[in-house]
Protein backbone atom coordinates (compact mmCIF):
# COMPACT_ATOMS: atom_id res chain seq x y z
CA UNK A 1 0.00 0.00 0.00
CA UNK A 2 1.37 3.25 -0.71
CA UNK A 3 1.81 5.92 2.39
CA UNK A 4 -0.26 8.66 0.59
CA UNK A 5 -2.88 6.14 0.50
CA UNK A 6 -2.29 5.71 4.80
CA UNK A 7 -1.28 9.24 5.74
CA UNK A 8 -4.42 11.94 6.27
CA UNK A 9 -2.33 15.05 5.11
CA UNK A 10 0.72 16.53 3.76
CA UNK A 11 1.86 17.95 7.13
CA UNK A 12 2.54 15.62 10.12
CA UNK A 13 4.52 16.00 13.42
CA UNK A 14 7.82 14.92 14.76
CA UNK A 15 8.10 13.85 18.30
CA UNK A 16 12.23 13.75 18.64
CA UNK A 17 12.20 16.90 20.35
CA UNK A 18 9.58 15.42 22.92
CA UNK A 19 12.07 12.89 24.17
CA UNK A 20 14.59 16.23 25.53
CA UNK A 21 16.41 16.19 22.27
CA UNK A 22 19.03 19.44 22.89
CA UNK A 23 16.84 20.59 26.42
CA UNK A 24 14.87 19.18 29.06
CA UNK A 25 11.08 20.86 28.32
CA UNK A 26 8.58 20.70 30.35
CA UNK A 27 5.56 17.68 30.88
CA UNK A 28 2.57 20.77 30.51
CA UNK A 29 4.82 22.39 27.59
CA UNK A 30 5.45 18.69 25.42
CA UNK A 31 1.71 18.31 26.68
CA UNK A 32 0.69 21.33 24.71
CA UNK A 33 2.45 20.99 22.06
CA UNK A 34 1.17 17.74 20.86
CA UNK A 35 -2.47 19.17 21.91
CA UNK A 36 -1.64 22.28 19.62
CA UNK A 37 -0.94 19.67 16.71
CA UNK A 38 -4.22 17.96 17.24
CA UNK A 39 -6.11 21.55 17.44
CA UNK A 40 -4.57 22.59 13.84
CA UNK A 41 -5.42 19.61 12.56
CA UNK A 42 -2.73 17.71 11.64
CA UNK A 43 -3.22 14.11 12.40
CA UNK A 44 0.10 12.03 11.32
CA UNK A 45 2.29 11.30 14.64
CA UNK A 46 5.79 9.97 14.51
CA UNK A 47 7.88 8.49 17.13
CA UNK A 48 10.67 6.12 18.27
CA UNK A 49 11.81 4.14 21.37
CA UNK A 50 15.15 6.05 20.71
CA UNK A 51 13.78 9.34 20.99
CA UNK A 52 14.68 10.30 25.03
CA UNK A 53 14.76 6.35 25.78
CA UNK A 54 10.72 6.34 25.38
CA UNK A 55 10.10 9.41 26.80
CA UNK A 56 8.31 10.85 23.62
CA UNK A 57 6.57 7.99 23.20
CA UNK A 58 4.92 7.98 26.21
CA UNK A 59 4.30 12.26 25.98
CA UNK A 60 2.68 11.62 23.00
CA UNK A 61 0.65 8.20 24.15
CA UNK A 62 -0.68 10.38 27.28
CA UNK A 63 -2.38 13.33 25.16
CA UNK A 64 -3.97 10.55 22.00
CA UNK A 65 -5.15 8.37 24.78
CA UNK A 66 -7.98 10.93 24.98
CA UNK A 67 -8.12 11.34 21.07
CA UNK A 68 -10.62 8.83 18.60
CA UNK A 69 -8.10 5.66 17.26
CA UNK A 70 -9.54 5.97 14.08
CA UNK A 71 -8.74 9.71 13.30
CA UNK A 72 -4.77 9.95 13.07
CA UNK A 73 -2.02 8.05 11.84
CA UNK A 74 0.69 6.83 14.56
CA UNK A 75 4.32 5.47 13.06
CA UNK A 76 7.44 4.67 15.24
CA UNK A 77 10.38 2.88 14.99
CA UNK A 78 12.09 -0.49 15.85
CA UNK A 79 16.03 -1.09 16.49
CA UNK A 80 16.03 0.26 19.95
CA UNK A 81 14.40 -1.84 22.77
CA UNK A 82 14.11 0.32 26.01
CA UNK A 83 14.94 -1.96 29.02
CA UNK A 84 13.54 -1.50 32.65
CA UNK A 85 16.97 -1.30 34.19
CA UNK A 86 19.04 2.30 33.97
CA UNK A 87 21.78 3.25 32.17
CA UNK A 88 25.34 3.32 34.14
CA UNK A 89 27.86 4.77 30.95
CA UNK A 90 27.72 7.19 28.98
CA UNK A 91 25.53 6.46 25.67
CA UNK A 92 27.33 5.97 22.85
CA UNK A 93 24.95 7.78 19.81
CA UNK A 94 27.66 7.58 17.39
CA UNK A 95 27.55 11.48 15.54
CA UNK A 96 24.79 11.74 17.69
CA UNK A 97 26.47 12.03 21.38
CA UNK A 98 24.23 14.10 23.83
CA UNK A 99 21.41 14.01 21.80
CA UNK A 100 18.85 12.83 24.38
CA UNK A 101 21.14 13.65 27.48
CA UNK A 102 18.15 14.46 29.07
CA UNK A 103 15.44 11.99 28.63
CA UNK A 104 14.77 8.93 30.47
CA UNK A 105 17.43 7.12 32.58
CA UNK A 106 16.48 3.66 30.99
CA UNK A 107 19.13 1.59 29.26
CA UNK A 108 18.44 1.00 25.25
CA UNK A 109 19.19 -2.24 23.69
CA UNK A 110 20.56 -1.82 20.28
CA UNK A 111 19.54 -4.16 18.07
CA UNK A 112 17.61 -4.93 15.36
CA UNK A 113 16.66 -8.72 15.16
CA UNK A 114 13.19 -10.27 15.12
CA UNK A 115 13.64 -10.97 18.70
CA UNK A 116 14.04 -7.38 19.49
CA UNK A 117 12.00 -5.88 17.28
CA UNK A 118 9.02 -8.06 18.21
CA UNK A 119 10.15 -6.34 21.76
CA UNK A 120 10.20 -2.78 20.61
CA UNK A 121 6.84 -2.94 18.96
CA UNK A 122 5.36 -4.42 22.29
CA UNK A 123 7.14 -1.57 24.09
CA UNK A 124 6.11 0.93 21.61
CA UNK A 125 2.52 -0.28 22.19
CA UNK A 126 2.79 -0.18 25.90
CA UNK A 127 4.50 3.54 26.10
CA UNK A 128 2.58 4.70 23.40
CA UNK A 129 -1.01 3.22 24.88
CA UNK A 130 -2.41 1.72 21.75
CA UNK A 131 -3.35 -1.26 20.19
CA UNK A 132 -1.98 -0.83 16.85
CA UNK A 133 0.44 0.53 14.63
CA UNK A 134 0.16 2.29 11.53
CA UNK A 135 3.21 2.26 10.05
CA UNK A 136 6.75 0.95 11.43
CA UNK A 137 10.49 2.58 10.28
CA UNK A 138 13.76 0.66 10.75
CA UNK A 139 15.87 3.15 12.27
CA UNK A 140 19.22 4.49 12.18
CA UNK A 141 21.06 1.14 9.87
CA UNK A 142 22.99 3.58 8.68
CA UNK A 143 26.92 5.12 8.63
CA UNK A 144 26.15 8.41 11.12
CA UNK A 145 25.22 5.76 13.88
CA UNK A 146 27.73 2.57 12.98
CA UNK A 147 30.36 4.34 11.34
CA UNK A 148 31.96 1.42 8.88
CA UNK A 149 30.03 -1.50 10.53
CA UNK A 150 26.27 -0.12 9.08
CA UNK A 151 26.51 -2.71 6.84
CA UNK A 152 26.46 -5.42 9.50
CA UNK A 153 23.79 -3.69 10.90
CA UNK A 154 22.21 -3.63 7.48
CA UNK A 155 22.36 -7.58 7.55
CA UNK A 156 21.21 -8.18 10.82
CA UNK A 157 18.03 -5.72 9.89
CA UNK A 158 17.42 -7.82 6.71
CA UNK A 159 17.19 -10.84 8.02
CA UNK A 160 15.29 -10.01 11.39
CA UNK A 161 13.68 -6.34 11.30
CA UNK A 162 12.61 -6.49 7.26
CA UNK A 163 10.74 -9.99 7.95
CA UNK A 164 8.87 -9.61 10.66
CA UNK A 165 7.44 -6.14 9.41
CA UNK A 166 6.84 -7.78 6.27
CA UNK A 167 5.00 -10.34 7.67
CA UNK A 168 3.02 -8.48 10.09
CA UNK A 169 1.79 -6.16 7.45
CA UNK A 170 0.72 -9.47 5.12
CA UNK A 171 -1.28 -9.89 8.58
CA UNK A 172 -2.66 -6.84 8.50
CA UNK A 173 -1.15 -5.80 12.30
CA UNK A 174 0.43 -2.88 10.86
CA UNK A 175 -0.23 -0.91 7.87
CA UNK A 176 2.97 -0.14 6.31
CA UNK A 177 6.40 -0.93 6.97
CA UNK A 178 10.05 0.94 5.72
CA UNK A 179 13.22 2.54 6.91
CA UNK A 180 13.61 5.63 9.23
CA UNK A 181 17.46 6.95 8.34
CA UNK A 182 19.32 9.99 8.13
CA UNK A 183 21.50 8.59 4.98
CA UNK A 184 20.45 7.54 1.48
CA UNK A 185 22.48 4.91 1.12
CA UNK A 186 20.05 2.28 3.56
CA UNK A 187 17.24 2.73 1.43
CA UNK A 188 18.99 2.78 -1.86
CA UNK A 189 20.46 -0.68 -0.69
CA UNK A 190 16.84 -1.64 0.62
CA UNK A 191 15.13 -0.98 -3.03
CA UNK A 192 17.98 -3.13 -5.13
CA UNK A 193 17.02 -6.15 -3.39
CA UNK A 194 14.74 -9.16 -4.15
CA UNK A 195 13.49 -9.84 -0.83
CA UNK A 196 10.33 -8.55 0.69
CA UNK A 197 10.27 -4.45 -0.34
CA UNK A 198 9.05 -1.37 1.92
CA UNK A 199 6.14 0.65 1.27
CA UNK A 200 8.22 3.21 2.18
CA UNK A 201 10.96 5.17 3.73
CA UNK A 202 11.47 8.07 6.31
CA UNK A 203 14.50 10.45 5.24
CA UNK A 204 15.46 12.51 7.59
CA UNK A 205 17.66 15.49 6.59
CA UNK A 206 18.30 14.71 2.85
CA UNK A 207 16.10 16.01 0.81
CA UNK A 208 16.16 19.92 2.44
CA UNK A 209 16.63 23.06 1.35
CA UNK A 210 20.02 22.46 1.92
CA UNK A 211 20.66 19.00 1.26
CA UNK A 212 19.29 17.38 -1.69
CA UNK A 213 21.27 16.82 -4.39
CA UNK A 214 22.50 12.97 -3.47
CA UNK A 215 18.72 11.89 -2.93
CA UNK A 216 17.26 13.68 -6.15
CA UNK A 217 19.75 12.11 -8.38
CA UNK A 218 20.52 8.41 -6.50
CA UNK A 219 17.56 7.70 -4.29
CA UNK A 220 14.17 9.20 -5.40
CA UNK A 221 14.34 8.06 -9.16
CA UNK A 222 14.88 4.68 -7.85
CA UNK A 223 11.83 4.83 -5.45
CA UNK A 224 9.54 6.64 -8.04
CA UNK A 225 10.24 4.22 -10.29
CA UNK A 226 8.71 0.97 -7.89
CA UNK A 227 5.72 3.17 -6.65
CA UNK A 228 7.83 3.86 -3.10
CA UNK A 229 6.97 6.73 -0.89
CA UNK A 230 9.20 9.58 1.18
CA UNK A 231 7.92 11.09 4.08
CA UNK A 232 10.37 13.85 4.76
CA UNK A 233 11.91 14.63 8.40
CA UNK A 234 14.33 17.32 9.58
CA UNK A 235 12.68 19.65 6.78
CA UNK A 236 15.02 22.72 8.86
CA UNK A 237 18.12 20.81 8.85
CA UNK A 238 17.78 20.37 12.52
CA UNK A 239 17.09 23.84 13.25
CA UNK A 240 19.15 26.61 10.93
CA UNK A 241 16.55 26.93 8.49
CA UNK A 242 13.84 27.65 11.19
CA UNK A 243 16.23 30.66 13.53
CA UNK A 244 17.90 27.71 14.91
CA UNK A 245 21.70 27.39 15.25
CA UNK A 246 22.20 23.58 14.53
CA UNK A 247 22.27 21.33 11.95
CA UNK A 248 23.46 17.91 11.37
CA UNK A 249 22.37 17.79 15.23
CA UNK A 250 25.35 20.25 15.61
CA UNK A 251 26.27 23.75 15.74
CA UNK A 252 26.17 24.76 12.05
CA UNK A 253 29.28 25.54 10.00
CA UNK A 254 30.47 28.81 8.71
CA UNK A 255 29.55 27.82 5.09
CA UNK A 256 26.21 26.91 6.14
CA UNK A 257 25.31 29.66 8.18
CA UNK A 258 26.36 31.23 5.22
CA UNK A 259 24.30 29.65 2.89
CA UNK A 260 21.00 30.03 5.42
CA UNK A 261 22.10 33.75 5.00
CA UNK A 262 21.56 34.08 1.62
CA UNK A 263 18.25 32.06 0.81
CA UNK A 264 16.72 33.76 4.00
CA UNK A 265 17.38 37.42 1.76
CA UNK A 266 15.85 35.87 -1.15
CA UNK A 267 12.91 34.87 0.96
CA UNK A 268 12.96 38.27 2.48
CA UNK A 269 13.05 40.17 -0.75
CA UNK A 270 9.86 37.97 -1.83
CA UNK A 271 8.08 38.51 1.57
CA UNK A 272 8.77 34.88 2.22
CA UNK A 273 8.78 33.51 5.73
CA UNK A 274 12.01 31.17 5.13
CA UNK A 275 9.83 27.91 6.99
CA UNK A 276 7.39 28.24 4.16
CA UNK A 277 10.17 27.69 1.67
CA UNK A 278 11.61 25.05 3.36
CA UNK A 279 8.38 22.80 3.96
CA UNK A 280 7.00 23.73 0.43
CA UNK A 281 10.43 22.62 -1.18
CA UNK A 282 10.66 18.97 0.31
CA UNK A 283 6.98 18.65 -0.49
CA UNK A 284 7.20 19.67 -4.27
CA UNK A 285 9.19 16.27 -5.31
CA UNK A 286 6.24 13.63 -6.72
CA UNK A 287 7.62 11.15 -4.20
CA UNK A 288 6.88 13.59 -1.29
CA UNK A 289 4.08 12.26 0.50
CA UNK A 290 4.68 14.22 3.79
CA UNK A 291 6.79 16.28 5.94
CA UNK A 292 7.16 16.26 9.83
CA UNK A 293 8.90 19.18 11.47
CA UNK A 294 9.29 19.31 15.03
CA UNK A 295 8.30 20.95 17.93
CA UNK A 296 8.38 21.82 21.69
CA UNK A 297 6.36 24.29 21.73
CA UNK A 298 2.60 25.20 20.33
CA UNK A 299 3.80 28.03 19.32
CA UNK A 300 6.05 26.82 16.40
CA UNK A 301 3.23 24.17 15.60
CA UNK A 302 0.92 27.37 14.18
CA UNK A 303 3.69 28.64 12.39
CA UNK A 304 4.10 25.44 10.79
CA UNK A 305 0.73 25.05 10.05
CA UNK A 306 1.00 28.66 8.41
CA UNK A 307 4.06 27.66 6.24
CA UNK A 308 2.28 24.94 4.35
CA UNK A 309 -0.14 27.39 3.29
CA UNK A 310 1.33 30.42 2.87
CA UNK A 311 1.66 31.51 -0.45
CA UNK A 312 4.70 31.48 -1.99
CA UNK A 313 5.54 33.42 -5.40
CA UNK A 314 6.60 31.63 -8.71
CA UNK A 315 9.21 34.75 -8.45
CA UNK A 316 10.41 33.15 -5.94
CA UNK A 317 11.11 30.05 -6.98
CA UNK A 318 12.54 31.04 -10.28
CA UNK A 319 15.12 33.62 -8.15
CA UNK A 320 16.15 30.59 -6.18
CA UNK A 321 16.99 28.57 -9.43
CA UNK A 322 18.86 31.13 -10.73
CA UNK A 323 20.94 31.85 -7.65
CA UNK A 324 21.85 28.24 -8.00
CA UNK A 325 20.73 27.55 -4.40
CA UNK A 326 18.68 24.39 -5.33
CA UNK A 327 19.68 21.55 -7.53
CA UNK A 328 18.56 22.15 -11.25
CA UNK A 329 17.20 19.41 -11.23
CA UNK A 330 14.72 19.57 -8.03
CA UNK A 331 11.38 19.94 -8.64
CA UNK A 332 10.01 23.03 -7.44
CA UNK A 333 6.43 24.76 -6.73
CA UNK A 334 4.91 26.21 -9.76
CA UNK A 335 7.61 24.12 -11.76
CA UNK A 336 9.61 27.37 -11.88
Amino acid sequence: MSLKDILPGRLGFGTAPLGNMFRAIPDDEARATVEAAWEHGIRFYDTAPFYGAGLAEERLGEVLAGKPRDEFVLSTKVGRVVLDEHETDVPDFGEKGGLFEHGNPNRILHEWTAEATERSIEGSLRRLGTDRLDIVWVHDIAQDFHGDQWLSKFEEARTGAFRVLSRLRDEGVIGAWGLGVNRTEPIELTLALDEPQPDGFLLAGRYTLLDHEHALTRLLPMAQEQGVDMVVGGPYSSGILAGGTHFEYQQAPAEIVDRVGRLKALADRHGVSIKAAALQFSLAHPASAAVIPGATRPSRIAEDTAALNETVPAAFWADLRAARLVSPAAPLPHNA
